[in-house]
């Protein structure tokens, strides 16, 4: 691969980025939210991806796969607290667990 398609990448993980933190922005649900995230941690992992095209070592590869599994567990970890939540209080609403918190 060529380094002349960075910029494409960049673009893209851009775009991923943006539209991760206009969910985390926008949405009130929080499988909404974890989607949020996940988006934006991938485009953290594209761009670490899309800059090791020209280090013949690959660490940036190297490290945006341990990224991956480092996501994996935080995700899994938040659903889990998540649908726990949702047996006890059956609120998904960000906005309402937090009044059953305050309350």
């Amino acid at each position: 691969m060529s380094e002349a398609l960075l910029p494409y990448f960049l673009y893209i993980a851009a775009f991923l980025f943006s539209a991760g933190l206009y969910v985390v922005l926008t949405k009130r649900n929080a499988i909404f939210v974890l989607i949020g995230v996940e988006l934006m941690l991938n485009a953290a992992n594209l761009i670490l991806a899309s800059f090791s095209i020209g280090d013949p070592s690959r660490s940036g590869q190297l490290f945006a796969v341990f990224a991956v599994v480092l996501t994996v567990c935080e995700v899994s970890i938040g659903l889990a607290i998540l649908l726990n939540i949702y047996r006890k209080v059956n609120v998904s609403n960000l906005d309402e667990l937090d009044k059953i918190g305050n309350s």
